[in-house]
């Protein structure tokens, strides 16, 4: 490998042919980085593994968007475990938790607090909302008025909201992830580009499995509750220090030049596509350099290659594109040009 171009082999041997690893860029730091950062997310899927069945995938997406200090939008039909999974990563994530039902009626102080009189001081006093938690949990999030869904995006950015003038931290890590169902309609509000913009991701939870979902049944047989997570025999095996961390070591992860002249050709790509009205802001290429870090570190490896932004960019950018109304009309959907780009964009190669 040339010292002066450093990189990794992007070819996979023949079939039946061995090959050495792929050797790490020459400016990489030490494999220390990815170490610990592997080995936690390791320790946290086994762990949540006593509750969760399938959606290895979700789970993943979730904990590198913790890592990266980002939220996440869960689409899926009732039924599927995603009140279920956030409680779980509560648990052993070792974060506190809290959750709002959005409903119709819901106001804006029932999620970042109001002020309320206290006779003994004789003044008003802030009262938190359910808003200053470390995970929160906005449950079927599109059920709330735009009004509603607007409180959360302070919180979603600056970590910290304002109220009558007044701006307080909140605690951390803060991660929000929502909720919502993709079939039903009535007495929903769309959530607005600017909101659907805070979501780092949004993940799509599918059916399991045939057997997967036997195992589901088998474990209920066996006596599990999803409401009685105490008896899972769940253990705490993080906290916000240890993510904290973690964050600092994704940072040392080594990103080729190339790799970022990918990443925002990628991005560029959906804002003059044809069948797209409206493309992705910078804030989509800052989450695939981010997250891209911290999904090489999970597989062990100290340096990003171009497979990690192909296999983040559907989670990042689904939510940020709007089609024009010939591609709706057609039934193209924003995944199918999340794809036609990643086919059209060359990919790198670093050697």
């Amino acid at each position: 490998m040339d010292p002066t171009n450093p990189g990794w082999p992007s070819q996979q041997p023949p079939s039946g042919a061995s090959a050495p690893p792929p050797a790490a860029p020459a400016s990489a730091p030490p494999a220390a980085a990815s170490d610990e950062l592997s080995s936690t997310i390791d320790l946290i899927r086994r762990e949540t593994a006593k509750v969760l069945v399938g959606q290895e995938e979700i789970v993943e997406a979730v904990l590198i968007a913790l890592v990266a200090q980002g939220h996440v939008l869960i689409e899926g039909v009732p039924g599927l475990g995603k009140t279920l999974m956030v409680r779980t990563l509560s648990r052993v994530l070792g974060l506190e938790f809290k959750r709002i039902q959005f409903t119709p009626d819901l106001m804006p102080s029932d999620v970042t607090g109001n002020k309320v009189f206290d006779p003994k001081r004789g003044e008003l006093v802030f009262r938190p909302g359910p808003v200053f938690t470390q995970l929160l949990l906005a449950d079927e999030i599109n059920r709330a008025p735009a009004k509603t869904q607007s409180a959360l995006l302070e919180a979603m950015q600056e970590f910290q909201v304002s109220v009558d003038g007044q701006t307080m931290d909140l605690p951390r890590p803060f991660i929000c992830m929502a909720t919502q169902n993709p079939v039903e309609s009535q007495g929903t509000y769309p959530l607005p580009e600017a909101q659907l913009d805070r979501f780092m991701f949004k993940l799509n939870m599918s059916y399991p499995a045939k057997g997967e979902e036997n195992r589901i049944l088998e474990n209920y047989v066996a006596g599990f509750s999803a409401r009685d997570l105490d008896a899972a025999g769940l253990s705490t095996v993080c906290d916000a220090e240890t993510i904290a961390r973690l964050r600092e070591r994704a940072a040392s992860v080594h990103v080729d030049t190339r790799v970022i002249d990918y990443i925002t050709s990628v991005v560029g790509q959906t804002r003059s596509w044809g069948s797209l009205y409206l493309g992705a802001s910078p804030r989509a290429s800052v989450t695939l350099l981010l997250t891209s870090r911290i999904a090489a570190a999970i597989e062990g490896r100290n340096y990003v290659n171009p497979d990690d932004v192909k296999r983040l960019a559907p989670w990042t950018l689904r939510h940020r594109l709007i089609l024009n109304p010939d591609a709706e009309i057609e039934g193209l959907t924003a995944d199918e040009v999340v794809q036609e780009i990643l086919a059209a964009v060359d990919v790198p190669e670093l050697r």
